[in-house]
């Protein structure tokens, strides 16, 4: 079974059919840059740009980085302020001829990929994924199940956003070596294993591709550390997951009307 997957990030916005059997890309991912100023029509039309790459006629996941329930983008922290309080999903729904539109935070999207295909696959306890990037993800798990929307990339660390200390865009704008970005990370990690005791944290990003730099330079963090196995491509699959979850409850949905009405229809 086959799925659109559409991840949006601060700097560029990715996606591809997502193979659900194998939990990877069906297809090489088209990718193009985050428009500038990241305003709703700018990026619904680079969304569009994206699936019409490849010809897509069903169903479509897309991710935000961002607090997003019920379709609607709440906080929009690295994109343009004009997302607060926009329904995205009927958005891009509208911007994509009528295609069916599931949108979830992008962290949670990816967390959900790595629970069900990567290196959270199995695992109990808590589990939290974080997406270094632009800013900083989060995806927390208890026993499997995701708490939505938690954010701890916004954290207070040393007086400021963690996210703006220990993401890769604070690496590369202070143009900070490995060890100094790993000592920051270090330092995050060690404040979000104080609040929530996590058994395993699962590093997610671009950044998972070259855990090697980074990973054996973090110390006293009790909580196993691991790269994203499915690399900076779980947003994607995540979000194919959602749209293909939803398309589920919206046919049970439908047969549970049937069926209602079929039995006022006997009586």
């Amino acid at each position: 079974m086959q799925i659109m997957g559409v991840d949006i990030g601060g700097s560029g916005i990715k996606g591809a059919p997502v193979d659900l059997d194998r939990g990877d890309l069906a297809h090489e991912r088209h990718k193009v840059l985050t428009p500038q100023p990241a305003t709703p029509e700018g990026v619904a039309g680079c969304v569009a740009e994206v699936v019409g790459a490849f010809s897509w006629s069903g169903p479509v996941g897309v991710t935000f980085p961002g607090v997003v329930t019920g379709g609607v983008t709440r906080t929009a922290a690295n994109m343009d302020k004009a997302w607060v309080g926009v329904d995205t999903a009927a958005l891009l729904t509208r911007e994509l001829g009528g295609l069916p539109v599931t949108v979830l935070n992008d962290a949670d999207a990816a967390g959900i990929a790595e629970m069900t295909y990567g290196a959270g696959r199995g695992r109990g306890g808590t589990v939290i994924m974080l997406t270094l990037g632009t800013g900083i993800g989060s995806a927390l798990f208890t026993d499997g199940r995701l708490v939505p929307n938690s954010e701890l990339g916004h954290l207070e660390l040393k007086g400021h956003d963690a996210e703006t200390r220990a993401s890769v865009k604070a690496k590369e704008d202070g143009d900070l070596t490995w060890e100094r970005w790993a000592h920051r990370v270090q330092k995050y990690l060690a404040h979000v294993e104080m609040l929530f005791s996590p058994d395993l944290f699962i590093i997610g990003g671009g950044v998972s591709r070259k855990p090697e730099k980074f990973l054996p330079l973090i110390e006293g963090i009790r909580a196993e550390i691991v790269p994203a196995k499915l690399q900076n491509n779980a947003g994607i699959v995540g979000a194919a997951m959602a749209a293909a979850e939803a398309g589920k409850a919206g046919e049970a949905g439908e047969a549970a009307a049937k069926a209602a009405t079929s039995g006022e229809a006997a009586t």
